[in-house]
């Protein structure tokens, strides 16, 4: 009788023990669940206060100028729908095909001007030569700059009164001229120029790192083969660094319409409206003119322009993708 009762005291704290060590192990099971579920959602916990942010602020104000297009918005916002009359206004207007034009101008040569100048720099550099590390850097400084920075560098350099006419004038050309930059039939022209001037670096940069992957054993094949330079580079090379060539393409066509600053600081749209560009004409129309609906009304068909641009190109690389 007493070993009974003393087994039942002995059992009694087994029993006691054997459960604080299911609870234990449960409880360290849930910590780690927890744990590894606050580590699968710490980068979404952390990213979506921006995310929530930058969805508001930028598509939120992007749907709110594409409504307020629709509307008879002047001064003053008005929520009154009037169907496409802004988009009437705005192509009924004289300055606006300016700014087209001016846009189709600058972008065409700004785009043929970059591609070239920083494909040869690449094709240079590619044949390694000496101090190429710091040719590289002068080449790429331009694109560190901001378009402010540029604008108003090249507005001195092609001042007359200041610049590169003065500097002629002051070693005996007194017949040279370059006042391009008062003269409204070539003041867009030295809008691409100081464009060029900074983007060319970084195209160069784009077409180097494209040059620096192709095989070298297709290069020698071809020379084997007695393939010039020219038949190597746009026989073999070129289409090897395609994607390349298009990346640059639509970088470079995005930047030309977002030429706002650059525009402003060079030529502040003159003279008269001869450099306006879309982006001026809509900042003059919605902060000078107070003219909301015609403003919304261009910024999109620059919206539309710049979508036209990245959607093709986009559909391609996921196409290419998928192969």
């Amino acid at each position: 009788m007493r070993h009974k009762v003393r087994g039942r005291q002995q059992a009694a704290p087994n029993g006691k023990a054997y459960m604080l060590q299911v609870r234990g192990e449960f409880m360290r099971k849930a910590t780690v669940a927890l744990e590894r579920s606050v580590e699968r959602w710490l980068p979404q916990i952390v990213v979506s206060p921006l995310f929530a942010i930058s969805l508001f602020f930028v598509y939120g104000f992007i749907a709110w100028t594409i409504y307020i297009s629709f509307t008879k918005s002047g001064v003053m916002p008005d929520y009154t729908l009037q169907g496409l009359h802004q988009y009437q206004r705005l192509w009924s207007t004289p300055r606006w095909y300016i700014a087209v034009t001016n846009l189709f101008i600058f972008t065409s040569l700004f785009i043929l001007g970059c591609l070239l100048i920083g494909g040869l720099l690449a094709v240079l550099l590619d044949q390694r030569i000496r101090a190429e590390g710091l040719l590289r850097t002068i080449y790429l400084y331009p694109m560190a700059l901001s378009f402010i920075v540029t604008g108003t560098a090249w507005k001195w350099i092609l001042n007359p009164t200041l610049g590169i006419e003065r500097l002629m004038h002051e070693w005996g050309f007194s017949d040279f001229r370059f006042d391009w930059i008062v003269d409204p039939q070539m003041a867009i022209y030295t809008v691409v120029i100081a464009g060029v001037w900074q983007s060319s670096g970084y195209v160069m940069a784009l077409f180097l790192a494209g040059l620096r992957s192709v095989d070298d054993e297709l290069l020698k094949a071809a020379a084997i083969d007695g393939a010039g330079p020219f038949r190597t580079y746009f026989g073999i090379v070129l289409p090897i660094i395609r994607p390349v060539f298009f990346s640059s393409v639509v970088i470079l066509a995005h930047l030309s319409i977002k030429s706002y600053d650059l525009v402003v600081a060079l030529t502040a749209g003159g003279p008269g409206y001869a450099t306006d560009m879309p982006a001026t004409f809509m900042y003059a129309f919605a902060f000078q003119r107070s003219e909301l609906g015609i403003a919304a009304a261009s910024a999109v068909m620059m919206l539309a322009t710049v979508v036209a641009v990245i959607v093709p190109y986009l559909y391609s690389e996921l196409r290419e993708g998928r192969r």
